[in-house]
């Protein structure tokens, strides 16, 4: 073995200092915070067993992606393509509103920044890993047939050579540039494509008063102040339920009404797919303090807010970003 032989702590930590990325790139793949964990898993567990047939010929995270990728392609071989709900349906008139959820696997997740973002000096580096893992890149990565999308993966968002992605794949380099080309037209083509840029990278001064100005709008539940946010484009998501508005009339009309009970929420910042997010915590009536409701992720363009997505799954997601379910009535409001 050309690297010597490890004694167990020494491949734990080998292996581990490889979790983040290995996380982000089958997040890309599978769209699911879940799902990518489970893989990123599997992949270590099986590199552990293995590790004694590992040769050195590539390096250890070159064989660490193989492995990732091949489980990857084994769990999306039955064909599941995660969606946002504006992939699924036409938008919904407020007047015509109906909460229908459909089954968690139908979704494209939310992930926290920390748990797929590797810390790079390169402030580029670090942009283009941002924008990859936003939510409409992310929707436009699962419209990829799932080779395609690695290569894609590896290619643009992770700078591998060609040879390298053809090795990894078992294929030619003719065979990746091809799905290569493919994959960039399916992105011309998206909407998606477009809307990666969205969001400025880092938070100019300029957004961050926008998102201070939105979460007094938002905790005030002054729809006014709201209305002036949201750009005459505006979405508003709500997973697992597949009804999106859009406008700034429909998106206040639904919070003045279905949503009428996250008046006098408190917000929670958190940073969640390369975008500025929040996590909401409704009051509870019954212990004055507050509940855990939401996660909330903003896309912005121009001053405006874009895109309003409330991810409704607490249980889920609130463990995943590190956050108590409950908070009590005196909730600190500069948290």
């Amino acid at each position: 073995m050309s690297d010597g032989t490890a004694t167990a702590e020494d491949l734990d930590v080998r292996l581990e200092k490889h979790r983040v990325e290995l996380t982000g790139y089958c997040y890309r793949m599978l769209g699911s915070s879940f799902e990518a964990e489970d893989a990123v898993q599997d992949t270590l567990v099986r590199a552990w067993r293995s590790y004694d047939k590992f040769e050195g010929r590539s390096s250890m995270r070159s064989w660490l992606y193989r492995i990732a990728t091949n489980v990857c392609l084994d769990m999306l071989s039955a064909g599941n393509k995660r969606a946002r709900p504006m992939d699924l349906t036409d938008s919904t008139p407020l007047t015509q509103a109906a909460l229908n959820p459909r089954p968690d696997h139908t979704w494209l997740e939310p992930m926290p920044d920390a748990r797929v973002l590797p810390v790079v000096e390169d402030p580029a580096e670090a942009a283009v890993a941002k924008e990859s893992v936003r939510l409409a890149f992310m929707a436009t990565l699962q419209q990829l047939p799932p080779k395609q999308r690695a290569v894609l993966i590896l290619r643009e968002v992770l700078a591998w050579k060609a040879s390298e992605v053809a090795e990894l794949l078992g294929t030619s380099v003719p065979s990746v540039n091809s799905a290569l080309q493919r994959a960039r037209a399916t992105l011309a083509d998206s909407d998606g494509a477009a809307a990666r840029a969205a969001t400025s990278d880092p938070l100019d001064e300029e957004q961050q008063k926008l998102l201070e100005r939105y979460v007094a709008a938002f905790e005030g539940y002054d729809m006014t102040a709201l209305t002036a946010l949201l750009h005459e484009d505006a979405v508003m998501t709500m997973p697992p339920f597949d009804l999106w508005l859009s406008g700034p009339e429909d998106i206040t009309g639904f919070m003045t009404t279905l949503g009428a009970p996250c008046a006098n929420s408190h917000l929670v910042p958190v940073a969640v797919n390369g975008l500025p997010g929040f996590a909401q915590y409704k009051p509870d009536p019954e212990t004055g303090g507050y509940t855990a409701w939401a996660v909330q992720v903003l896309e912005t363009s121009e001053g405006r807010i874009t895109g309003f997505h409330c991810f409704l799954d607490t249980k889920r997601w609130f463990p995943l970003f590190g956050l108590p379910l409950n908070l009590e009535g005196d909730a600190d409001k500069t948290e």
